[in-house]
């Protein structure tokens, strides 16, 4: 937790803000809350809202609930909350208060009747096309409404009526009464209230009317006493139509409404609540509009909105990603006002730097060639000591059989190398790891298809001989063929091929950005001890990257692993970077 005197350094605009509020004495503690309509998956752009909202009322010693902004029941679902609750425990967070919107109906439906009899709303018959006429242009100021100046007396019997279910879905609105000449087109009598006709999953048939999200939004974080209520950019366009409907309800000085909260049986925590807006999170080579999340699970693009490809919180924890790794990226990316792009490798950054720490290495060979020791008796078997991470004494060791034959990758093997290639050759040498030098004897091909190398071990290069330290320019990797499980790896990469596949200038659609090598499934061997691991456990297959055992499909019998990322950013040598 952060004393509120103490001024670290590199303190965000918003955590400064919180810091003077609580230093002056204007609140004593301080509540936050993340706001997620249950209308969807949450995706890494959440993260960041997630990390903040949790993370400062962590930091100074307050509290934050997790509410269902639910006021849309026709696009809302109890899996996506169920997915929510999930998403937020996974990045490491619990909410003080379990909160919905639609807690509130009945406080939000007296708080606008006190609206109409202040004058402040009104019953309007126009169209939704109507509506849109009205309101005029960025340049053009908008109409009032032939219905503006309907009495208070009418304007009551009205919305009552509408209330009780007397009206059909979109006959009529109720609008607050603000300004038609506003700059700012939000005040130009915005809708509080529509009529729609749809069962609710926690309230089913009691309202035939629901609240709008700007309404219901503030209102909500005034009832439970949110001192600081922090959104993205694309509300800061919203802020006076919030601050607009917290002060003319004046909850926390109204005792019928006060009094309409205990008969809720929720308690009375009212306060203002001051808005505060920081920039979205977002990342190239992805798409996080839900729209296109939506189109691409819908026309089966991906599999599902797990898919470890897709940026949804479900889909890169499946993909292996770390809560830590996610919540360094929002401590490496911060907070400003400032919307801008970021680059897909901080992501990957963040997530090596975390696994390198923390995750144990095994072998495993995902392009495999058979390599035969000839000079090893045909029934040789042995087992040889590994440390599970290199830097990590505490994490131990681990058995490894070795045998006659291995596996090792096929890339590691060229019959007509390159300039600089340090690995096997024919009649060229290679260290084993952990066993010792091999030189290759003789190429085994198909036609002119490479099948099998034979080769040879040198005994004196072995652990403890006398020539264990032999200078060799290539150390590869291996599973033993006797020893080594089968199972499938998919390699999983960046699902756009281009850095903002949302650009459609060009008259392109995202769907035709879509990188047709964003999975390779192929069929690898592991060693042993690999396959033995629990889904989700992250690993190290050496020399090849960082990789996870599927959450879902991963069993001992037949391991699955997910590629979480390369060892080192390949992205940068084909975009040029260095």
């Amino acid at each position: 937790m952060t004393d509120a005197t103490e001024k670290p350094a590199g303190r965000d605009f918003i955590r400064q803000i919180i810091h003077d509020d609580l230093q002056s004495g204007k609140h004593k503690s301080i509540r936050t809350r993340f706001p997620p309509e249950p209308n969807g998956y949450l995706h890494i752009g959440h993260a960041k809202a997630i990390c903040l909202d949790f993370g400062v009322a962590e930091e100074f010693g307050g509290l934050c609930n997790l509410r269902f902004d639910d006021t849309n029941p026709a696009k809302e679902d109890p899996e996506y909350v169920a997915a929510i609750k999930d998403d937020v425990q996974w990045l490491g967070f619990d909410w003080a208060e379990l909160r919905h919107s639609s807690d509130y109906f009945e406080v939000f439906y007296r708080a606008a009747l006190k609206l109409i009899e202040q004058g402040d709303a009104y019953v309007c018959d126009l169209t939704a096309e109507q509506v849109r006429e009205y309101r005029g242009t960025l340049t053009e100021p908008g109409r009032n409404s032939p219905f503006r100046e309907r009495s208070v007396e009418e304007n009551r019997d009205l919305f009552q009526r509408m209330r009780a279910g007397e009206f059909a879905d979109g006959a009529r609105t109720l609008r607050a009464k603000i300004d038609m000449a506003s700059g700012n087109i939000n005040l130009r009598d915005p809708a509080l209230y529509r009529i729609k006709k749809v069962a609710h999953q926690n309230t089913g048939d009691a309202w035939p009317i629901y609240p709008m999200y700007d309404y219901a939004h503030s209102l909500s974080d005034a009832i439970e006493g949110i001192t600081h209520s922090l959104c993205t950019l694309e509300f800061e366009d919203h802020r006076p139509l919030y601050d607009w409907c917290v002060d003319r309800v004046d909850l926390a000085g109204n005792p019928e409404l006060l009094q309409s909260l205990l008969d809720a049986g929720l308690p009375n925590q009212a306060a203002k609540p001051r808005q505060i807006e920081f920039s979205r999170l977002n990342l190239n080579y992805t798409v996080m509009s839900k729209r296109r999340l939506v189109a691409l699970v819908h026309e089966k693009l991906v599999n599902g909105w797990d898919d470890p490809r897709m940026p949804t919180l479900q889909g890169l924890r499946r993909r292996g990603y770390t809560p830590e790794s996610l919540r360094l990226l929002v401590q490496r990316v911060g907070i400003s006002k400032q919307n801008s792009l970021i680059d897909f490798s901080v992501l990957e950054g963040c997530v090596r730097d975390d696994l390198d720490a923390r995750a144990e290495r095994r072998m495993a060979v995902v392009n495999p060639i058979k390599l035969t020791l000839t000079n090893l008796p045909e029934d040789h078997e042995e087992t040889i000591r590994f440390p599970n991470h290199p830097k990590n004494a505490d994490a131990g060791e681990r058995n490894v059989p070795f045998s006659r034959e291995v596996w090792i990758e096929r890339d590691d093997f060229e019959e007509v190398p390159p300039k600089g290639f340090r690995r096997l050759i024919p009649g060229g040498e290679v260290r084993l790891r952990g066993i010792g030098i091999v030189r290759c004897d003789e190429v085994v091909k198909d036609g002119d298809a490479v099948i099998e190398l034979r080769g040879s071990l040198d005994p004196a290069t072995r652990p403890g001989q006398p020539d264990a330290d032999r200078k060799i320019k290539g150390t590869i990797h291996w599973v033993s063929a006797k020893h080594g499980v089968a199972a499938e790896v998919r390699q999983y990469d960046r699902l756009f091929s281009v850095p903002d596949p949302s650009d459609d200038s060009d008259g392109s659609d995202f769907r035709d950005h879509i990188n047709p090598d964003s999975i390779q499934r192929v069929d690898a061997y592991v060693e042993p001890s690999a396959a033995d691991v629990d889904a989700e456990t992250r690993l190290q297959f050496e020399r090849l990257g960082y990789f996870v055992a599927d959450r879902r499909d991963h069993g001992a019998r037949r391991p699955v692993f997910n590629r979480i990322v390369t060892l080192r950013d390949t992205w940068a040598k084909l975009s040029g970077k260095s």
